[in-house]
């Protein structure tokens, strides 16, 4: 199975590790999930800040 990556340098998916690893966020298990990683990351991290302010 494939692994998608985000390259947060040049904003285009790879299909596996094709850049360095401190250019990508991943993996992801599609290349659609792969294209959302800003905003799945933009959600994880007002969850993770929402628990931490519970706490």
């Amino acid at each position: 199975m494939a692994e998608w990556y985000y390259n947060i340098r040049t904003k285009e998916v790879e299909e596996g590790k094709q850049s360095l690893a401190s250019d990508l966020d991943g993996p992801f298990d599609s290349r659609e999930d792969a294209m959302r990683a800003p905003e799945i990351i933009a959600e994880r991290a007002r969850a993770w800040a929402e628990e931490e302010g519970r706490s």
